[in-house]
């Protein structure tokens, strides 16, 4: 499975041995000296056949009379052995009609449907929308003078009306005007369908209100607490807390959350058939398999000649913020809480809610740290990959190989992000966990009327948090709180998305994972071996991706359908982008094989 190592340095060497680029200046080969008859044989050849050939015939390039007839032979042996003089035009205008065809691929997908939830238009206080970063009231409703300063430069997307946006504190607003570059590979960001978001008042916000909360009341349970035969208190009181709600969109067992189910991930796709913006959940082959942590997250990545580490530095029990109703509306407007993390001294494996969290927070080696797994685990290619079974050849950095692999996974995120803050910015501008758990604690605490949804205020997870904290505010595991851009779609869950879908297409999903571990319950600075069902590649990435979507959930700052949702539009970008690459092969290829995450085949 593995290239040559210096497969491309070797490529390098015969291209520039073979290069005749001529010096405009000197009229010489590669702008350096002449090259002369004795640079092709080598002097002392030469000398040794001065008495056959003379000065003039060499110079000209006619053939001396002298010369035998098996000399001639020779020659002409070489002569016809020489590769033809490359056609730089022909290749130029290939060039040009593959990037012809791409962009006339993406303009015929036309431009779908984009519907909202319609709160902006329903609330002329603008509450259920995102206002983060701008100036509030006391109650944490935002100055309308600032967020129409806000519509009005996404409206007209001068760059000088972005200046003009009015802030409430020192924090910045993060990349506005980015979704509108223009990307030169995959589909433009506004022909990518994203469901509408559940609305404020509706009963699907109220579940995930309710999830979110226990997901913050949970945060130091150990995963391995997961499990169906579970004696936890706290999970099971979630189980039936969420059994309870109306309109759970998360993953079940039999029509009912289970502990082995609980804060398990899922994908939320677009209902192409419908144009109102119905969302279709979906649960992705492999995530509800095995351990709760993909066990991407668990090996050791190999680096060459060394590993990174996959214990992670993660913050200590009891790192909660934003738990203060001052503190809280400090970061509306754009400040700063003033906290910081604790951290653990002792580095440990991903083994609790607040460690996915944390891990989500801040990232960790995740896409590329996978490449680097597939490979040490000698995982095997795509059966589709034009190399597998070539005679003489191999991929390497150029085509269908890790190097080129790595090249596209370091690219994806960059058009993502494009894709998903244009949904955040353009679209939707849903609010952030955070505000709501303001709207709730206002209901109750400073008797507002917000159309907060009754199974919120009715839950065990609310009561357990006023009993835990004191008041109904939304508990956040990071100390700013979300990041100053809407939560709709979420970002990480889109490169999320959009990387997990590459590596699918680059390997074998089908390949059983070899020796997998788990994180020992009594010290998770180790691991021991895992027992079970078989875990592959295409369900463990597919755990990687919802892994990393639902830990934005476990910090507080996202809904479940931000991350869900982001996954689909990550995996659309994904086939975009290997569409515009495939156009540019020379090998025989197929296409890209590979599983979605509604479990259905696609070849691109």
């Amino acid at each position: 499975m593995q290239s040559d190592p210096n497969a491309h340095q070797a490529s390098q060497r015969d291209t520039q041995a073979q290069s005749k680029i001529t010096n405009p200046k000197t009229g010489t080969a590669d702008g350096t000296r002449k090259r002369s008859f004795i640079d092709g044989f080598g002097r002392r050849s030469f000398l040794g056949r001065a008495s056959l050939l003379t000065a003039t015939g060499v110079v000209a390039g006619v053939m001396s009379p002298l010369i035998s007839s098996k000399t001639k032979a020779i020659v002409q042996a070489q002569e016809t052995a020489r590769v033809t003089r490359f056609n730089y035009a022909q290749f130029s205008q290939k060039a040009y009609q593959v990037r012809v065809q791409a962009a006339k691929l993406e303009q015929d997908f036309g431009v779908p449907a984009h519907p909202t939830n319609g709160d902006e238009e329903r609330y002329p206080n603008k509450i259920g929308s995102d206002s983060r970063g701008l100036p509030h009231d006391e109650r944490g409703e935002v100055k309308l003078e600032a967020y129409n300063s806000l519509t009005k430069a996404l409206t007209t997307q001068n760059p000088d009306d972005y200046e003009n946006i009015i802030l409430g504190g020192a924090r910045k607003l993060v990349n506005p005007q980015g979704p509108l570059a223009i990307s030169l590979e995959g589909i433009n960001a506004a022909q990518i369908a994203v469901p509408a978001p559940p609305a404020l008042a509706s009963s699907e916000r109220a579940a995930e209100a309710v999830e979110l909360y226990w997901q913050a009341l949970l945060r130091d349970v150990p995963l391995d607490k997961f499990q169906d035969n579970t004696d936890d208190p706290k999970v099971l009181a979630a189980v039936e807390d969420l059994n309870k709600l109306s309109a759970f969109n998360g993953p079940k067992q039999n029509g009912r959350v289970t502990p082995g189910t609980l804060f398990r991930g899922s994908v939320n796709y677009a209902d192409k058939n419908d144009p109102s913006g119905r969302a279709q959940y979906v649960i992705p082959p492999g995530v509800l398999d095995g351990p709760y942590i993909s066990q991407f997250l668990l090996l050791d990545i190999p680096l060459n000649t060394q590993f990174i580490s996959p214990l992670i530095r993660t913050a200590l029990a009891g790192n909660d913020f934003l738990t203060n109703y001052d503190e809280w509306l400090t970061v509306q407007n754009g400040g700063s809480s003033g906290k910081s993390l604790q951290y653990d001294p002792k580095r440990r494996y991903i083994s609790t809610v607040r460690d996915v969290g944390e891990y989500a927070h801040i990232g960790g080696a995740a896409y590329y740290g996978a490449l680097q797994i597939l490979g040490g685990i000698n995982a095997p290619l795509s059966p589709t990959n034009p190399y597998v079974n070539s005679k003489t050849q191999q991929g390497s950095a150029a085509t269908f190989a890790a190097a080129h692999f790595q090249a596209l996974l370091l690219l994806a995120p960059s058009r993502v992000i494009r894709a998903s803050y244009w949904q955040k910015y353009y679209v939707h501008r849903i609010l952030r966990p955070e505000a709501y758990g303001g709207l709730v604690h206002n209901n109750l605490v400073n008797k507002t009327q917000y159309p907060i949804n009754s199974e919120v205020l009715n839950s065990t997870a609310l009561a357990q948090i006023f009993s835990t904290f004191g008041n109904y505010l939304l508990p956040q595991a990071y100390p700013e709180g979300a990041p100053t851009h809407s939560s709709y779609t979420g970002g990480a869950a889109a490169t999320a998305g959009v990387s997990v879908t590459l590596l699918k297409a680059f390997y074998d999903e089908d390949f059983v994972i070899p020796n997998p571990v788990v994180p020992d319950p009594n010290d998770p600075t180790k691991v021991i071996p895992y027992s079970g069902p078989s875990l592959t590649v295409g369900g463990e990435l597919n755990k990687l991706a919802t892994n990393y979507a639902i830990g934005r959930s476990f910090g507080g700052i996202h809904w479940r359908s931000d991350g869900s949702a982001a996954l689909a539009l990550g995996e659309e970008v994904a086939i975009s982008i290997l569409r515009d690459e495939r156009l540019g092969f020379n090998e025989k290829f197929n296409g890209f094989t590979f599983t979605k995450f509604d479990g259905t085949k696609i070849t691109v």
